[in-house]
């Protein structure tokens, strides 16, 4: 066993996380939380998962549920594309696998929204698979300990991180989980991004940045770009009831899949968006606008209140449908809309 590898399961045993409610052997539970740790913290996570859980306690019942289902529980994670990808990825371990979660690797990652280090993770915490993971963490951790320059997301640096990990994985396949666990729990816990705990790290007699002093410098970051600013209007679009207007995103792209508000470029075209909805309505004085940032860009909403003149007109399209503003909240909305109904109520 290697030096590294051995420092690094001895300060798991005594330090690491052993209380986490997804550090079972069960491959779904483990999957599932896999995906819902990409871009979330723990912390964040740990509700979403149990009350998932309490919904779909199996991957046949996630497979069985209908996507509107499944992102009403996602609501407020984020990036919904994770759920998409997890409901499809049910439906396939059912179909192609038939019913029994994937061993290896390899055919794990076939599955919807699993990418390499994901399915190696899967795989060595419920199948003891040697496999290397590669997530931020462990980039942050390994590029400070070898001293190794250079943006991650490079091609040529990733590969020399991926080679290294490979090189440092124990030899006996039962470490895997504990081994597995403990490089996420440093990078989380000691090897953090701008404090990093180097008295307590088990890495820290070798480390190449703790010894040149740059551990702040490393992993190099990402060339840093303008962020986008877009802006859009949502119609507040109620009828006589109280009743919210929603529209059904498309599947893919930004928010896809979820109920949300009807949009137009702006207040001003806000009655003839209305009007392409078969709605003759009253504005009433735009709300504040707010801001709500993505990853890549950063987005200015402008909320437009609107009421429909006369009796409530019937929608005739799937993807159209009135909510009480219960109903609504329990619904797939995404998060700049639980955020705008919620201080309405």
């Amino acid at each position: 066993m290697s030096d590294f590898s051995r420092r690094l399961l001895g300060w798991q045993a005594e330090c690491g996380r052993h209380d986490l409610p997804w550090q079972v052997s069960d491959p779904y539970r483990v999957w599932l939380s896999e995906i819902m740790l990409q871009q979330t913290q723990v912390t964040t996570v740990i509700p979403y998962y149990e009350r998932f859980l309490q919904r779909f306690p199996t991957v046949a019942d996630l497979a069985a549920a209908t996507q509107d289902d499944v992102l009403a529980h996602w609501s407020g994670l984020g990036y919904y594309s994770r759920a998409r990808n997890l409901h499809a990825a049910a439906q396939m371990v059912m179909g192609h696998f038939g019913g029994t979660f994937p061993r290896t690797p390899a055919e794990i990652a076939e599955l919807p929204g699993v990418g390499r280090s994901t399915a190696a993770a899967i795989a060595a915490f419920s199948f003891n698979t040697r496999s290397a993971i590669l997530d931020g963490n462990v980039k942050r951790v390994l590029a400070r300990w070898a001293g190794i320059e250079g943006f991650p997301g490079e091609k040529a640096i990733e590969n020399r991180l991926w080679a290294l990990a490979e090189s440092l994985l124990p030899p006996n396949a039962a470490d895997m989980p504990a081994y597995t666990q403990a490089q996420m729990d440093l990078g989380a816990t000691v090897c953090t991004p701008r404090k990093p705990a180097c008295l307590t790290c088990p890495l820290a007699d070798d480390c190449r940045a703790k010894a040149e002093g740059c551990q702040l410098e490393l992993p190099t970051p990402k060339p840093k770009k303008a962020i986008p600013e877009r802006h859009t209007t949502m119609l507040l679009i109620r009828d006589a009831q109280g009743r919210l207007l929603l529209e059904k995103r498309p599947p893919t792209g930004i928010w896809g899949g979820l109920w949300c508000l009807p949009e137009s470029t702006s207040t001003l075209q806000a009655t003839a968006r209305c009007q392409q909805l078969g709605l003759a309505v009253e504005l009433d004085p735009a709300l504040p606008d707010f801001v709500h940032v993505f990853t890549h860009f950063r987005l200015t909403i402008t909320p437009q209140p609107a009421t429909v003149s006369g009796a409530t007109h019937a929608v005739h399209d799937d993807a159209l449908r009135w909510f009480s503003t219960a109903d609504a909240l329990a619904a797939g909305i995404p998060t700049p809309l639980r955020k705008l109904l919620t201080a309405q109520t």
